[in-house]
C-alpha cells in the first residue's frame, strides 16, 4: 500500500511541473528556469510596489487638498458672526459725519465694542487678567522691568501694554506687560 501511495504522488509531482500559474495568471512551464522565475516574481512585486506608492500618493494629495479646504474655510463661521459688527461700524461712521452730540457717538461704539466682545467670547476668546498676577513667561511678554513700587509686587506684573487672550483655554496672544523688579 504504501507503494502504491507513492507511485501516485511522484505521478502528480510530474503534472504540477508541468504547467506552474502565477498572480498575473501566465502559465508557466517547465522549462523556464529559476531566473526567469525570479525575474517575474521582481516584476509583480514592482508593479505592485509602485501600484501601492501610487495609491498612497494619491492619498497624501486628497488629504492635502481637503486639509486646505478646511483651513480656508474655517474662518468662515467667525466672519460671518462678525459681519454685524462691521454693518453697525459703518453706520456709526455715517453718523458721526452728522453728529452733534459726542456723547451719543462714544456710547454708540461702547455698545458695538461690547458687541464685538460678546461675539468673539461666544466663539470662546477670554482676555487674560495679567496685572497683579505674578509674571509667566508662558502667558506673558515683558517689555520691560521698572522698580517694584512695593516689595510684595516684585516679580509681578505692574502694567499691562497690550492685553492677552485665550482662545478655548490656549493662549492665543501673550500679554505685554511691564514687571516690576
Amino acid at each position: 500500500m504504501l507503494k502504491k501511495k507513492k507511485t501516485e504522488n511522484t505521478e502528480n509531482t510530474d503534472h504540477n511541473n508541468e504547467s506552474v500559474a502565477t498572480e498575473g495568471n501566465d502559465v508557466m512551464t517547465s522549462e523556464s528556469t529559476p531566473e526567469e522565475l525570479l525575474k517575474q516574481e521582481v516584476a509583480l512585486a514592482n508593479d505592485k510596489y509602485l501600484r501601492l506608492y501610487a495609491e498612497f500618493d494619491n492619498f497624501r494629495r486628497r488629504t492635502m487638498k481637503e486639509r486646505s479646504e478646511l483651513l480656508q474655510t474655517a474662518g468662515l463661521d467667525v466672519i460671518v458672526s462678525l459681519l454685524p459688527v462691521l454693518d453697525d461700524f459703518d453706520r456709526a461712521t455715517r453718523y458721526m459725519d452728522n453728529a452733534n452730540d459726542v456723547n451719543a457717538v462714544k456710547e454708540g461704539v461702547v455698545l458695538i465694542q461690547q458687541k464685538l466682545k460678546n461675539i468673539l467670547g461666544q466663539k470662546g476668546l477670554k482676555e487674560m487678567q495679567a496685572v497683579g498676577t505674578a509674571f509667566d513667561p508662558e502667558l506673558h511678554e515683558a517689555i520691560t522691568n521698572i522698580p517694584a513700587p512695593s516689595d510684595d509686587q516684585k516679580g509681578k506684573v505692574i502694567d499691562e501694554v497690550e492685553k492677552g487672550y485665550y482662545l478655548n483655554d490656549k493662549v492665543a496672544r501673550h500679554a505685554k506687560v511691564v514687571v516690576g523688579n
